[in-house]
């Protein structure tokens, strides 16, 4: 694609992923999340954009794995096209959040959506480093399973029926899908953030001053997210759950 080519599928994916947006808020939500709409929509939206972009990365890896080696100038149609559709969600989604939320509760997402789009764009705009934004999108996957634990929390479905208010039991649901989520959080977002690392340590000098500065700073940003957001996990749904066993007991 050239460059204007781009631009209008940047644009076209920004409209595509508010129209899905304002088609959830036309579907039924579950009652317990009618009073948190937005976050419902938000959520939704999130959950189609890491679907697709998951499952895309993956497939353009597994057809093309010669990017993997490359990931500076190697690229294909459907991993620049990807990398596009990518940037005009995380441009939404900034622009939703921005409009929608306190800053003081959404400055972490905005944080990171500044990088990633500024990352993105590069890439898209000049059809260099594809390769890198392809594989950063392997995060998507475990971004899957952390959007499906956030609706099933906002629609009241995290514990069992019938289980005592004192002493709630996690449903078999919500349990399978915790667990999920942090094994792929250690599959998908650790372990390719520490191998996009090592990559950019050995190849930082075959790149210009600035995109080196923007890849490290946007990593570093992505590593600490991940250490906060495995803790969170960890201490909201395992470290809890086994001090209200051993109360229980």
């Amino acid at each position: 694609m050239d460059l204007r080519s781009t631009l209008l599928v940047i644009g076209g994916s920004a409209c595509s992923f508010k129209l899905l947006n304002t088609i959830f808020r036309c579907l039924p939500a579950p009652e317990s999340a009618r009073k948190k709409a937005w976050r419902w929509r938000n959520i939704c939206t999130s959950l189609a954009h890491s679907s697709l972009t998951g499952t895309w990365a993956v497939l353009c890896l597994y057809r093309e794995p010669q990017m993997a080696k490359d990931l500076i100038s190697s690229h294909s149609l459907s991993s620049h096209s990807l990398v596009a559709v990518s940037t005009g969600y995380f441009i939404n989604d900034f622009l939703d959040g921005a409009l929608n939320q306190p800053f003081k509760q959404s400055w972490e997402v905005l944080l990171h959506h500044s990088v990633v789009i500024s990352c993105f764009i590069l890439a898209a705009t000049s059809r260099l480093y594809v390769g890198f934004s392809v594989v950063s999108l392997l995060i998507e996957i475990n971004s899957v399973f952390l959007h499906v634990r956030q609706l099933l929390l906002l629609s009241g479905r995290r514990n069992r029926p019938g289980t005592e208010i004192s002493a709630p039991r996690p449903s078999v649901t919500y349990s399978v899908t915790s667990w999920l989520t942090l094994g792929t959080l250690l599959v998908f977002r650790v372990c390719t953030a520490a191998w996009m690392t090592r990559w950019l340590a050995a190849n930082g000098k075959h790149m210009p001053r600035y995109v080196l500065t923007m890849g490290t700073v946007g990593l570093s940003l992505v590593s600490t997210m991940n250490v906060v957001l495995f803790y969170r996990l960890l201490r909201a749904d395992i470290l809890n759950n086994t001090h209200s066993t051993s109360r229980k007991h």
